[in-house]
Protein backbone atom coordinates (compact mmCIF):
# COMPACT_ATOMS: atom_id res chain seq x y z
CA UNK A 1 0.00 0.00 0.00
CA UNK A 2 3.01 2.29 -0.45
CA UNK A 3 2.09 5.91 -1.31
CA UNK A 4 -1.60 5.43 -0.51
CA UNK A 5 -2.89 7.88 2.12
CA UNK A 6 -6.13 8.01 4.06
CA UNK A 7 -8.35 10.79 2.71
CA UNK A 8 -11.71 10.11 4.41
CA UNK A 9 -13.13 8.16 7.36
CA UNK A 10 -16.78 7.87 8.37
CA UNK A 11 -19.91 5.71 8.51
CA UNK A 12 -23.06 5.11 6.45
CA UNK A 13 -26.02 6.98 7.99
CA UNK A 14 -29.35 5.15 7.61
CA UNK A 15 -30.91 8.23 6.01
CA UNK A 16 -28.37 8.05 3.16
CA UNK A 17 -29.53 4.60 2.05
CA UNK A 18 -31.93 4.09 -0.85
CA UNK A 19 -34.85 1.81 -1.71
CA UNK A 20 -32.36 -0.93 -2.52
CA UNK A 21 -31.40 -0.76 1.18
CA UNK A 22 -27.75 0.20 0.70
CA UNK A 23 -25.62 3.38 0.52
CA UNK A 24 -27.00 5.69 -2.18
CA UNK A 25 -24.46 6.05 -4.99
CA UNK A 26 -24.55 9.86 -4.94
CA UNK A 27 -23.21 9.80 -1.39
CA UNK A 28 -20.19 7.81 -2.55
CA UNK A 29 -19.45 10.81 -4.74
CA UNK A 30 -20.04 13.16 -1.81
CA UNK A 31 -17.28 11.36 0.12
CA UNK A 32 -15.21 11.07 -3.04
CA UNK A 33 -15.21 14.85 -3.45
CA UNK A 34 -13.74 15.16 0.04
CA UNK A 35 -11.17 12.45 -0.60
CA UNK A 36 -10.10 13.90 -3.95
CA UNK A 37 -9.69 17.41 -2.52
CA UNK A 38 -7.60 16.06 0.36
CA UNK A 39 -5.38 14.17 -2.08
CA UNK A 40 -5.08 17.23 -4.34
CA UNK A 41 -4.00 19.37 -1.37
CA UNK A 42 -1.43 16.74 -0.40
CA UNK A 43 0.00 16.82 -3.94
CA UNK A 44 -0.01 20.61 -4.20
CA UNK A 45 -2.85 20.64 -6.73
CA UNK A 46 -5.66 21.87 -4.51
CA UNK A 47 -6.00 25.26 -6.19
CA UNK A 48 -6.06 23.58 -9.60
CA UNK A 49 -8.93 21.31 -8.56
CA UNK A 50 -10.83 24.19 -6.98
CA UNK A 51 -10.40 26.29 -10.12
CA UNK A 52 -12.00 23.59 -12.28
CA UNK A 53 -12.42 24.11 -16.00
CA UNK A 54 -11.14 20.70 -17.08
CA UNK A 55 -12.74 17.36 -17.91
CA UNK A 56 -12.92 14.77 -15.12
CA UNK A 57 -13.60 11.07 -15.68
CA UNK A 58 -14.21 8.41 -13.07
CA UNK A 59 -14.74 4.66 -13.42
CA UNK A 60 -16.24 3.00 -10.35
CA UNK A 61 -16.57 -0.70 -9.63
CA UNK A 62 -18.77 -1.70 -6.69
CA UNK A 63 -17.49 -5.01 -5.33
CA UNK A 64 -19.67 -5.16 -2.21
CA UNK A 65 -22.50 -3.26 -0.61
CA UNK A 66 -22.15 -0.66 2.12
CA UNK A 67 -25.25 -0.81 4.29
CA UNK A 68 -26.60 1.38 7.10
CA UNK A 69 -24.23 1.68 10.05
CA UNK A 70 -21.14 0.37 8.22
CA UNK A 71 -17.88 2.11 9.11
CA UNK A 72 -15.57 2.74 6.16
CA UNK A 73 -12.58 4.79 5.09
CA UNK A 74 -11.06 5.92 1.80
CA UNK A 75 -7.43 5.71 0.74
CA UNK A 76 -6.12 7.58 -2.31
CA UNK A 77 -2.99 7.93 -4.42
CA UNK A 78 -1.69 9.33 -7.70
CA UNK A 79 -1.39 6.52 -10.26
CA UNK A 80 0.09 8.20 -13.32
CA UNK A 81 0.88 11.51 -14.98
CA UNK A 82 1.29 11.28 -18.74
CA UNK A 83 2.13 14.14 -21.08
CA UNK A 84 1.06 13.91 -24.73
CA UNK A 85 1.96 17.14 -26.49
CA UNK A 86 0.00 19.89 -24.77
CA UNK A 87 -2.38 17.48 -23.02
CA UNK A 88 -1.75 16.01 -19.58
CA UNK A 89 -3.60 12.94 -18.29
CA UNK A 90 -3.42 12.85 -14.49
CA UNK A 91 -4.63 9.52 -13.10
CA UNK A 92 -5.74 9.05 -9.47
CA UNK A 93 -7.01 6.06 -7.53
CA UNK A 94 -9.39 5.82 -4.58
CA UNK A 95 -10.45 2.75 -2.59
CA UNK A 96 -13.47 2.60 -0.27
CA UNK A 97 -12.60 0.12 2.47
CA UNK A 98 -14.83 -1.58 5.01
CA UNK A 99 -13.06 -0.57 8.23
CA UNK A 100 -14.19 -3.71 10.07
CA UNK A 101 -12.91 -6.23 7.54
CA UNK A 102 -10.25 -4.32 5.59
CA UNK A 103 -11.91 -5.34 2.31
CA UNK A 104 -12.02 -2.91 -0.62
CA UNK A 105 -15.71 -2.50 -1.39
CA UNK A 106 -15.46 0.13 -4.14
CA UNK A 107 -12.68 0.97 -6.59
CA UNK A 108 -12.42 4.39 -8.26
CA UNK A 109 -10.10 4.95 -11.23
CA UNK A 110 -10.13 8.69 -11.96
CA UNK A 111 -8.58 10.90 -14.64
CA UNK A 112 -8.17 14.66 -15.01
CA UNK A 113 -7.75 15.84 -18.62
CA UNK A 114 -5.54 18.91 -18.26
CA UNK A 115 -3.60 21.40 -20.32
CA UNK A 116 0.11 20.78 -19.78
CA UNK A 117 0.39 24.42 -18.72
CA UNK A 118 -1.70 23.67 -15.61
CA UNK A 119 1.05 21.61 -13.95
CA UNK A 120 4.71 22.65 -13.93
CA UNK A 121 7.48 20.19 -14.72
CA UNK A 122 8.62 20.45 -11.10
CA UNK A 123 5.14 19.46 -9.89
CA UNK A 124 5.03 16.59 -12.38
CA UNK A 125 8.38 15.31 -11.16
CA UNK A 126 7.29 15.54 -7.51
CA UNK A 127 4.05 13.66 -8.19
CA UNK A 128 5.93 11.11 -10.31
CA UNK A 129 7.95 10.19 -7.23
CA UNK A 130 4.78 9.35 -5.31
CA UNK A 131 2.98 7.09 -7.76
CA UNK A 132 1.22 4.03 -6.37
CA UNK A 133 0.40 0.70 -7.97
CA UNK A 134 -3.18 -0.08 -9.00
CA UNK A 135 -4.29 -3.65 -8.38
CA UNK A 136 -7.98 -2.99 -8.88
CA UNK A 137 -10.17 -3.92 -11.85
CA UNK A 138 -9.40 -2.63 -15.32
CA UNK A 139 -12.12 -0.25 -16.49
CA UNK A 140 -14.24 -1.80 -19.23
CA UNK A 141 -14.44 0.26 -22.44
CA UNK A 142 -18.17 0.25 -23.13
CA UNK A 143 -19.58 1.24 -26.54
CA UNK A 144 -21.10 4.72 -26.84
CA UNK A 145 -24.54 5.53 -28.25
CA UNK A 146 -24.39 6.47 -31.92
CA UNK A 147 -27.29 8.93 -31.75
CA UNK A 148 -29.15 11.14 -29.29
CA UNK A 149 -32.45 9.94 -30.72
CA UNK A 150 -34.49 7.62 -28.54
CA UNK A 151 -33.43 9.18 -25.23
CA UNK A 152 -36.33 10.16 -22.97
CA UNK A 153 -36.48 13.04 -20.48
CA UNK A 154 -35.94 11.67 -16.97
CA UNK A 155 -34.91 14.65 -14.79
CA UNK A 156 -35.32 18.40 -15.00
CA UNK A 157 -34.83 21.21 -12.54
CA UNK A 158 -32.51 23.96 -11.32
CA UNK A 159 -29.38 24.04 -9.20
CA UNK A 160 -30.30 24.71 -5.58
CA UNK A 161 -28.08 26.14 -2.80
CA UNK A 162 -27.67 22.69 -1.19
CA UNK A 163 -26.27 21.37 -4.50
CA UNK A 164 -23.23 23.66 -4.53
CA UNK A 165 -19.68 22.66 -3.76
CA UNK A 166 -17.15 24.83 -1.92
CA UNK A 167 -16.47 26.78 -5.12
CA UNK A 168 -20.13 27.53 -5.84
CA UNK A 169 -20.52 25.02 -8.67
CA UNK A 170 -23.00 22.15 -9.10
CA UNK A 171 -21.24 19.50 -7.01
CA UNK A 172 -20.31 16.05 -8.24
CA UNK A 173 -22.65 14.47 -5.71
CA UNK A 174 -25.44 16.88 -6.71
CA UNK A 175 -25.06 15.83 -10.35
CA UNK A 176 -25.19 12.13 -9.42
CA UNK A 177 -28.26 12.71 -7.22
CA UNK A 178 -30.02 13.99 -10.37
CA UNK A 179 -28.89 10.92 -12.29
CA UNK A 180 -30.33 8.78 -9.48
CA UNK A 181 -33.63 10.62 -9.86
CA UNK A 182 -33.42 9.94 -13.59
CA UNK A 183 -33.11 6.24 -12.75
CA UNK A 184 -36.50 6.39 -11.06
CA UNK A 185 -38.19 7.81 -14.15
CA UNK A 186 -36.42 5.33 -16.41
CA UNK A 187 -37.65 2.55 -14.12
CA UNK A 188 -41.22 3.83 -14.35
CA UNK A 189 -40.95 3.85 -18.15
CA UNK A 190 -39.99 0.16 -17.88
CA UNK A 191 -42.90 -0.60 -15.57
CA UNK A 192 -40.81 -0.79 -12.39
CA UNK A 193 -42.73 1.75 -10.34
CA UNK A 194 -42.70 1.94 -6.54
CA UNK A 195 -45.70 -0.35 -6.15
CA UNK A 196 -44.10 -3.02 -8.36
CA UNK A 197 -40.77 -2.89 -6.49
CA UNK A 198 -42.41 -3.01 -3.06
CA UNK A 199 -44.78 -5.84 -3.96
CA UNK A 200 -42.06 -7.95 -5.61
CA UNK A 201 -39.16 -6.91 -3.33
CA UNK A 202 -37.04 -5.73 -6.24
CA UNK A 203 -34.55 -2.91 -6.75
CA UNK A 204 -31.82 -1.81 -9.16
CA UNK A 205 -28.32 -2.45 -7.85
CA UNK A 206 -25.36 -0.81 -9.58
CA UNK A 207 -22.06 -2.66 -9.94
CA UNK A 208 -20.28 -0.33 -12.40
CA UNK A 209 -20.40 3.39 -13.16
CA UNK A 210 -18.45 5.64 -15.52
CA UNK A 211 -18.97 9.39 -15.25
CA UNK A 212 -17.56 12.17 -17.39
CA UNK A 213 -18.00 15.77 -16.22
CA UNK A 214 -17.20 18.27 -18.97
CA UNK A 215 -19.13 21.38 -17.91
CA UNK A 216 -20.50 23.14 -14.86
CA UNK A 217 -23.65 24.84 -13.65
CA UNK A 218 -24.09 27.64 -11.12
CA UNK A 219 -26.87 28.47 -8.68
CA UNK A 220 -30.37 28.50 -10.23
CA UNK A 221 -29.19 27.42 -13.68
CA UNK A 222 -31.50 24.84 -15.29
CA UNK A 223 -30.53 21.28 -16.20
CA UNK A 224 -32.15 18.51 -18.22
CA UNK A 225 -31.32 14.80 -18.09
CA UNK A 226 -32.24 12.35 -20.85
CA UNK A 227 -31.78 8.59 -20.58
CA UNK A 228 -31.50 5.59 -22.87
CA UNK A 229 -30.72 1.89 -22.42
CA UNK A 230 -27.45 0.74 -23.99
CA UNK A 231 -27.66 -2.92 -22.91
CA UNK A 232 -30.50 -5.19 -21.81
CA UNK A 233 -29.48 -8.61 -20.49
CA UNK A 234 -31.18 -11.46 -18.65
CA UNK A 235 -31.03 -9.61 -15.32
CA UNK A 236 -28.66 -6.74 -16.19
CA UNK A 237 -29.17 -3.27 -17.61
CA UNK A 238 -26.86 -0.48 -18.74
CA UNK A 239 -28.31 3.02 -18.62
CA UNK A 240 -26.81 6.09 -20.29
CA UNK A 241 -27.75 9.43 -18.72
CA UNK A 242 -26.87 12.75 -20.39
CA UNK A 243 -27.12 16.06 -18.51
CA UNK A 244 -27.19 19.31 -20.45
CA UNK A 245 -27.81 22.98 -19.69
CA UNK A 246 -31.55 23.20 -20.32
CA UNK A 247 -31.35 26.58 -22.06
CA UNK A 248 -28.45 26.16 -24.47
CA UNK A 249 -27.88 22.39 -24.65
CA UNK A 250 -24.27 22.57 -23.44
CA UNK A 251 -23.02 19.17 -22.22
CA UNK A 252 -22.52 19.07 -18.45
CA UNK A 253 -22.06 15.38 -17.61
CA UNK A 254 -22.68 11.86 -18.84
CA UNK A 255 -23.09 8.71 -16.78
CA UNK A 256 -22.93 5.08 -17.87
CA UNK A 257 -24.53 2.93 -15.17
CA UNK A 258 -24.47 -0.88 -15.24
CA UNK A 259 -26.54 -2.83 -12.73
CA UNK A 260 -28.90 -5.70 -12.10
CA UNK A 261 -32.48 -6.36 -11.12
CA UNK A 262 -31.89 -7.19 -7.45
CA UNK A 263 -33.94 -9.59 -5.32
CA UNK A 264 -33.93 -7.61 -2.05
CA UNK A 265 -34.39 -10.69 0.12
CA UNK A 266 -31.88 -13.02 -1.54
CA UNK A 267 -29.54 -10.06 -2.39
CA UNK A 268 -29.01 -11.76 -5.75
CA UNK A 269 -29.79 -10.77 -9.38
CA UNK A 270 -33.23 -11.80 -10.64
CA UNK A 271 -34.32 -12.19 -14.31
CA UNK A 272 -36.38 -9.41 -15.84
CA UNK A 273 -40.06 -10.40 -16.13
CA UNK A 274 -41.36 -10.53 -19.70
CA UNK A 275 -43.52 -7.42 -19.32
CA UNK A 276 -40.60 -5.37 -17.94
CA UNK A 277 -38.26 -6.66 -20.64
CA UNK A 278 -40.71 -5.71 -23.41
CA UNK A 279 -41.07 -2.14 -22.17
CA UNK A 280 -37.31 -1.81 -21.59
CA UNK A 281 -36.58 -3.03 -25.11
CA UNK A 282 -38.45 0.00 -26.47
CA UNK A 283 -35.91 2.26 -24.73
CA UNK A 284 -32.79 0.56 -26.13
CA UNK A 285 -30.64 2.96 -28.21
CA UNK A 286 -28.07 1.92 -30.86
CA UNK A 287 -24.44 1.84 -29.73
CA UNK A 288 -21.15 1.69 -31.62
CA UNK A 289 -19.81 -1.74 -32.54
CA UNK A 290 -16.35 -1.02 -31.11
CA UNK A 291 -15.28 -0.19 -27.53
Amino acid sequence: MTNWIETYRGTVPPWQCDVTEHFTVAYYFDRLEEAETTLADELGLGELLRGGGFVRRMDLRFARELRAGTSFHVISAPLGINLDGTTLDFRLGHRFIDSATGDTVTWVDAHWELSAAHVSSRQRDAIGGRLALWDGPVAEQRPDPTTKAGFIATARGRVRPADLDAEGRFSLSGIVHRFSSANGHAAVAMGMDTAYMQLNRRGFSTFEMAIRVSGSLRLDEPYLVKTGIAHLGNSSLRLIHRMVHARNGTDIARLSQFGVNLDLDARRPAPWPDEIRARAAALVVPVSSNG
